[in-house]
């Protein structure tokens, strides 16, 4: 259709002015392929509007491509300059038909081309200027940018990592362009696994491929493959930024970076280990902007909750905190702090490493290199007046020993397990060969937990559930009855996956005057759970039921963190 006969359309519908028809003839703008955009960048209409009148008036299907899960299959099927200058964007190719969303759909020339290119058969569907523009910068933009900055790379790349810095400001990547390529690289993969929530940065190299994938909400997601003859300068300049010894390459380090993101501070934890293929390094990231030490926030049910709150405010005993590595125990730990944490009372505390500090708490960390490990802080805190002590984890007799013995003899101590659930944390100190009169006399509380992704607020629908599904998560038809379950379809906010943040779910054991007893006299772990439970304790399953039956988290969610306990 002629842009002209389009512009006199949508002014007598009144999206347009009347009076701009003969000043946009005049101007030759009724002669331009790209009318929509160009009436949407001159604020002459609304482009939702334009995208709503094409759409009833000719038939052409609206599509939002927020609620997408685009592939990068089919958005490679058109050049990007092609889909830039003609804003247009593939979506979804079935067979030989290609569905596009375009600003312009009744463009015909523009749907030739596109079958030409792809050799397909266009379907198209209208969808605002701004959504398009919006997918192409966010699936090319950043994979253009890079690009660049490869293929400024010379053959010779050590040296432009012998640069040294303290903190490495990556605010603004546009003002980077002065520095060297690899420098370059560096900031722009920390700046984009921050962006989008990443806990964890992982560099793997392999014999063919070397391999970039990020962490986010405890799920591993690949985000590039950079060449594979730029590993060695790549992981050398983050070995330099971690004051690591970059020809040390047999054995591994530890370093620690701090950056800068806007006015957010990061530190990002280093790791490097040897493997077949050079290093692998791993980066842990530790945004204290992104943290919120809020016991109330961190998603234990009502009576969970006053059983830490009574627990806290008891001035001797043990809390122990249990789950595996990556199941928010130091968040836990660190909110206890954050309201034991007066001016009246003296804290230490001894982490490997320390991971956020805290104004008016001591912090030591482990250096196990001069002898400085969890058992000897904990020896010389005794000798420091403290009140309250946390371990950040105890991992042999002796630190489990003098624990328990500083918690018997009027401190309140903080620690952490790796146990699957709450009772077992008995049987582990037991098998630590901690004398049972003495597990029993000092633990108040045993927290088990475990992180469940919560559902995308930006793009939950209501769904239903499988009956094979209720069978796994031992539901009934009546327990279900009246509830409505939700689910992510996958937008942009993130990163298509249904999924945004995670939540906690608790299992809280209070060490009553039973359970004790049951210690003393060896009783089994199953014994001491249904006791538990009789008691009230509510186990990790019902506790991501709880999030479930609330629309916070999902059925396969729940399956997948809980399927072992």
């Amino acid at each position: 259709m002629r842009a002209l006969k389009l512009i006199r359309e949508m002014a007598k519908e009144g999206i347009i002015p009347q009076g701009e028809v003969e000043s946009l003839r005049r101007r030759g703008t009724t002669g331009k392929n790209d009318v929509v955009s160009f009436l949407v960048e001159q604020g002459l209409a609304d482009e939702e509007k334009i995208a709503e009148f094409i759409s009833e008036r000719y038939g052409i299907p609206r599509i939002d491509l927020d609620q997408i899960d685009l592939e990068e299959r089919v958005l490679n099927l058109l050049p990007v300059e092609f889909m830039r200058k003609n804003k247009v964007v593939p979506f979804e190719k079935r067979g030989r038909t290609l569905k596009v969303a375009m600003a312009n759909p009744l463009d015909l020339s523009v749907i030739d081309d596109i079958e030409f290119i792809t050799g397909t058969d266009v379907q198209p569907y209208v969808a605002p200027v701004s959504q398009i523009q919006s997918v192409l910068d966010q699936h090319f933009e950043r994979m253009e940018d890079l690009q660049d900055i490869l293929s400024s790379l010379s053959e010779n790349l050590l040296e432009v990592v012998e640069e040294e810095e303290d903190t490495v400001d990556v605010t603004d990547l546009s003002q980077a362009v002065e520095q060297a390529p690899v420098v370059r690289f560096v900031n722009s993969l920390l700046a984009d696994a921050v962006r989008k929530g990443a806990s964890d940065i992982h560099l793997e190299p392999g014999e063919r491929v070397f391999r970039v994938r990020y962490r986010i909400d405890g799920i591993l997601y690949e985000a590039m493959q950079p060449p594979l003859r730029l590993k060695d300068a790549i992981i050398s300049r983050i070995k330099v930024m971690a004051k690591m010894d970059i020809a040390e390459r047999r054995l591994p380090q530890d370093g620690r970076i701090k950056i800068r993101l806007g006015d957010r501070s990061i530190d990002l934890r280093v790791s490097t280990v040897p493997v077949v293929w050079g290093e692998k390094v791993v980066m842990r990231v530790l945004d204290k902007g992104s943290v919120k030490f809020d016991l109330r926030a961190l998603g234990f049910e009502e009576w969970s909750l006053k059983q830490v709150e009574k627990a806290l405010r008891q001035p001797y005993g043990m809390i122990l905190v249990t789950g595996p590595t990556g199941s928010g125990k130091t968040t836990t730990l660190y909110s206890m702090l954050q309201i034991l944490n007066t001016p009246d009372v003296n804290i230490l505390t001894v982490e490997d490493p320390v991971e956020y500090e805290f104004p008016g708490i001591n912090q030591v960390n482990v250096k196990e290199e001069i002898g400085l490990d969890f058992a000897r802080a904990l020896r010389a805190f005794l000798r420091q007046d403290p009140d309250i002590i946390m371990v950040g984890e105890i991992r042999d007799q002796e630190t489990a020993t003098i624990a328990v013995r500083a918690a018997i003899t009027g401190h309140l101590v903080l620690s952490t397990l790796h146990t699957n659930d709450a009772p077992s944390a008995v049987v582990r100190l037991l098998d630590m060969g901690v004398e049972p009169f003495m597990v029993a006399s000092s633990l108040t509380l045993i927290i088990a937990q475990r992180l469940v992704r919560k559902i995308c607020t930006n793009c939950i629908e209501e769904t239903t559930l499988h009956p094979e599904v209720l069978r796994e998560l031992h539901l009934t038809p009546e327990e279900t009855e009246g509830v409505t379950f939700y689910r992510g379809t996958g937008c942009r906010a993130c990163n298509q996956s249904g999924y945004k943040g995670r939540i906690g779910i608790y299992e809280v054991l209070p060490v009553t005057h039973e359970i004790r007893n049951m210690i003393l006299e060896h009783a089994p772990i199953d014994a001491i759970r249904e006791k538990a439970i009789e008691q009230g304790m509510i186990t990790l399953r019902e506790s991501a039921l709880h999030k479930l039956f609330q629309g916070i988290t999902t059925a396969e969610e729940v399956l997948r963190v809980t399927k072992d306990i």
